[in-house]
Order: C-alpha cells, then sequence, then structure tokens
C-alpha cells in the first residue's frame, strides 16, 4: 500500500463527500477539493530540496492537506512537535534529518511567541502565491484517471518512509521513528478491521499530526476509511469539543486519558449521544475515568496501547471484547510476547516480563541510528521497553516501562504501580509522580512529587493497605506545576531533574 495513491483511489471515488470539517478554521472540504488542494501544494513542495519536508502545523484541513502535498511531491513529511519548545524542536529536527524548510503557519508561531528561524515558510505566504493558472492547472490534473495521477508524482514503495515522527523525549533525546507506507497503512487496516468501521463513521481528529496516536487514528484512518475527519486543533480545549461533538456527531474518537478526563468533567449529558468507539491511549486510564464515563453517559471508555514505534497500536480492548484495567488483544496482523528480562525466555501466562512485537506496523528504524534500531530490533522483533503480562485469556496487561522498575532492597518495585495506588488516594486534581533517587544503603529510594500540599501520614496509610512498606515513598516533595509531555503525560524525566536538584538544596 502506498498510501498518497490510496488517497488518490479514495478521494476520486468518494468526490464531493466531506473529507475534512475543519472546526477551528470553519471550512468543509470534499475529497475532490482534498485532491486539488494536495495536487497543488505538491507543485509548489517540488521546488524545495529533496527528501524530507519538515511540517508544523496544527490540527486542520492545512495540516492534512500539507502532508498529502509532501507525499505527492516525493517528499517525507518530518512532522515537529509545536506543543512544547517549538523552536528548539524544529532545530532539533533540521539537524537530526538533514534539512532545511519547514511548512508552519505564521498564525501558530505568534500563539505560540515562536521566532520565525531559517527555512520556515508560512502556509499563508504558498496559499497568497496560488495563481488562477495553478488552480486550473491543478484541477484538470485531479481529472485524469487514479493510474495518470499516481504516475505523475515521484515513485515510492510500501518500505519507502511516509513520515518521520519524534520519540516524546521523557526519558532521553527524541530519536527519529521511521514509519513507511506498510506500517501505519497496516495498522489503519487493522484498525478498521477491529472496530468494525466504515465510510459513514466520521471521526474526531484532535490530536496533533507529530504525535503518532494522531498521525494514525486522526490522519491516515478516516483517509483510508473514506470518512469524514473533524478535526479541531486545541484538545485542550475542554469546554467546546464537547459541543463539536454533540453538533458535528462523529462516530469515533481517541484522546489520551488526561484529555477524556477534562471533556467528561465539561459535557452535558446528550453531548456524546453519537460516539460509538472511544479509545484512550497513550498513557494509563484510571478506572475512575472509566467510571465517570459510564455514569454520565453510559458509554464504555476502552483502553489501548502502543508506541511511536509500532504505528502506533500494539493492542486494544473493543466492545465485544474489553477487560477493564487490561490493555486489550493484540491487532489481527502482529504477534507480542512477554520474556523473561534476563534470559528472554518467553514467558507463560500471567508471568511478567518484558513485551516484544513482531508485525507489518514496526518501524524499519530510528533514523541515522544504526546503534539504537539494533538494541531495540531483532529478528524483526521490538523491544517496546515495557513490562507487561497476558492472562488466560489472551488479555495484555501493562505494568510500566521497565526503566521505572527499581530494584530496592532485592525487590524489582514498579513506580508506575505506586503512581496508580498513590494516585487512588490523591484528590483527583492533584498530579503525582514517583521517582526513584539513590539511597547510600538501599541503593535507591522513592520520592512522589506531587502538585499540591497533603497530609503525607494519611497517604502513607492507606498506601501501606495496599503496597509493601519498599513500594512506599516516604518524602513527598510539592511542585505546583508538574511538567507534562505535548500528549498530557507528566515529563517524568524533568521531574526527576526537578527532585534531584531540590533533594541538593536541601
Amino acid at each position: 500500500m502506498i498510501l498518497h495513491h490510496e488517497f488518490v483511489k479514495i478521494a476520486k471515488k468518494m468526490g464531493k463527500k466531506l473529507a475534512i470539517i475543519d472546526r477551528t478554521t470553519d471550512k468543509r472540504v470534499p475529497y475532490s477539493k482534498a485532491l486539488i488542494a494536495s495536487i497543488l501544494l505538491a507543485r509548489k513542495f517540488n521546488k524545495y530540496e529533496k527528501g524530507y519536508l519538515g511540517i508544523m502545523i496544527p490540527n486542520s484541513a492545512g495540516s492534512f492537506l500539507a502532508v498529502l502535498g509532501t507525499l505527492l511531491a516525493g517528499k517525507v513529511p518530518v512532522m515537529i512537535n509545536y506543543s512544547t519548545g517549538a523552536e528548539k524542536n524544529a532545530r532539533y529536527a533540521q539537524d537530526k534529518c538533514g534539512f532545511s524548510k519547514i511548512i508552519t503557519s505564521k498564525a501558530l508561531l505568534e500563539k505560540i511567541k515562536c521566532p520565525k528561524i531559517d527555512g520556515m515558510i508560512y502556509i499563508e505566504d504558498i496559499m497568497e502565491s496560488i495563481t488562477k493558472f495553478d488552480k486550473i492547472k491543478a484541477l484538470v490534473r485531479s481529472k485524469l484517471s487514479v493510474s495518470s495521477i499516481c504516475k505523475a508524482t515521484a515513485k515510492a514503495t510500501e518500505n519507502d518512509n511516509a513520515v518521520i515522527l519524534f520519540t516524546s523525549g521523557s526519558e532521553k533525546d527524541p530519536k527519529g521513528v521511521q514509519l513507511t507506507h506498510k506500517n501505519l497503512g497496516s495498522n489503519a487496516l487493522s484498525a478498521i478491521e477491529v472496530f468494525h468501521l466504515n465510510s459513514e463513521d466520521s471521526i474526531l481528529c484532535i490530536l496533533p499530526l507529530f504525535h503518532v496516536f494522531g498521525h494514525m487514528v486522526n490522519f491516515w484512518l478516516p483517509l483510508l476509511l473514506g470518512s469524514t475527519a473533524i478535526t479541531y486543533a486545541n484538545p485542550l480545549d475542554f469546554k467546546n469539543i464537547p459541543k463539536i461533538i454533540k453538533e458535528e456527531k462523529p462516530a469515533m474518537i481517541a484522546a489520551t486519558p488526561v484529555f477524556f478526563a477534562g471533556y467528561l468533567r465539561e459535557s452535558k449529558l446528550g453531548d456524546f449521544e453519537s460516539l460509538r468507539i472511544l479509545v484512550a491511549g497513550a498513557d494509563k486510564t484510571p478506572d475512575r475515568l472509566r467510571t465517570g464515563y459510564k455514569e454520565k453517559h453510559n458509554k464504555l471508555l476502552l483502553e489501548g496501547y502502543g508506541t511511536t514505534e509500532t504505528s502506533p497500536v500494539i493492542s486494544v480492548n473493543t466492545l465485544e471484547n474489553n477487560r477493564p484495567g487490561s490493555i486489550g488483544k493484540v491487532f489481527p496482523d502482529q504477534e507480542v510476547k512477554i520474556v523473561d528480562i534476563d534470559s528472554g525466555a518467553e514467558l507463560p501466562a500471567n508471568k511478567e516480563g518484558k513485551i516484544l512485537v513482531k508485525g507489518p506496523n514496526v518501524m524499519k528504524g530510528y533514523f541515522d541510528d544504526i546503534e539504537e534500531t539494533s538494541l531495540r530490533i531483532k529478528d524483526n522483533w521490538y523491544d517496546t521497553g515495557d513490562m507487561g503480562m497476558f492472562d488466560e485469556d489472551g488479555y495484555l496487561w501493562h505494568r510500566g516501562r521497565l526503566k521505572r522498575f527499581v530494584k530496592i532492597g532485592g525487590e524489582m518495585i514498579s513506580l508506575v504501580n505506586t503512581e496508580s495506588i498513590l494516585n487512588t488516594a490523591l484528590p483527583d486534581h492533584i498530579d503525582c509522580c514517583v521517582v526513584e533517587v539513590p539511597h547510600p544503603t538501599k541503593g535507591a529510594q522513592l520520592i512522589a512529587a506531587v502538585s499540591e500540599e497533603i497530609n503525607k501520614k494519611e497517604i502513607i496509610k492507606k498506601l501501606g493497605k495496599e503496597l509493601p512498606k519498599i513500594a512506599i515513598p516516604k518524602t513527598f516533595m510539592v511542585f505546583p506545576n508538574l511538567p507534562k509531555m505535548g500528549s498530557g503525560k507528566l515529563d517524568f524525566r524533568t521531574i526527576t531533574e526537578m527532585v534531584k536538584e531540590r533533594r541538593k538544596e536541601e
């Protein structure tokens, strides 16, 4: 499957059907016009350097068309995170992948107060430069057959890169993940099969395309399905998004637990009536969030699991197969095994170990990093770096990052598990993150960073009912604004450094 060729085929078939409802700019773009606009942009992008083209545009018709135009021009889009450190991320991407041009938005740079750096080109300026003759040429080309349009684009194979995405950098410097047409296409087709989706199922698209969850579920999934993508640029607009859902009536939404919590809080009865599929990913879904959606809207909030390197979905709960607390069953075209962290031997059900994945969704590798790629992919098995297990019914359970396990007194302690229990003991509005710091006699100790003052004795007493003593943090540090990633996840790496700095000061 060549993704942009599939788009051409579907756009020709769907014609006047709406491809994009852009709720940020109030534009409604039929498939026929999306094809014309993509061809137009491809002609503009053709004059830029070969290879890679940076894209830094919020979720909108503009971001969709820029990615499509880039691929039709025979270039690979490099998606740049504008939500946290846009200037730094843009320069990092340019340096890492060796390109200069970045398609961005003047309005975005002004809003996030990011300076225009060398190589940035405003999409607004590109649109203004389009002449009547350009439009006529694109229109004529769009009327050609699918094969003729595809032949006019640069040659591509299913194993060529379709995008470069960067890992979050929550544990170390971001890595450039090379995802191919086959990677993303296979994952989208599996999602269509598993959720029984059809072209009438419109999808609310609020996740940014620089995040793999958004790039597959919010971009390629609706386009390959031939459905309508309802885009909105700000997933943190908790008040407005429930209104958009009520008005546009999407059948599916995918988001992070933090975003779902905001929508639940601000929604009114009836707002989510149209939604058939609600999928949470990128972080652990709290039980209280599932309960909240069931009690307020009678909707099942389904939890899934994936990584940037796996395009992204590895497993997911569905309406037919749902085990709350688990991360669901493995996608049909993939294999997953649990292996011992020391010996590498495959483990049976109910035994915890590392999660390894094999399938058409596994990335080609990290950009310009053969060493890291060889460490993570061996014999076609990708080492997720996550801990988990299968239960006797084939549901996968996530136990946290291996790097977030620590040995104390000879015991392996999961920081994620401690966090999970701590979250249930704290009021809903308080964020917490448990980190490991060196200890002179025990080797390591746990410290909890919290966003507000708490009753330490009371919390420790609650934790003692569910955790062994060595897994209970005895020190609590208050940081009013715990840093978060663009997905809403707490920035574990930065918080760890903050805790270490605080300890030095004390």
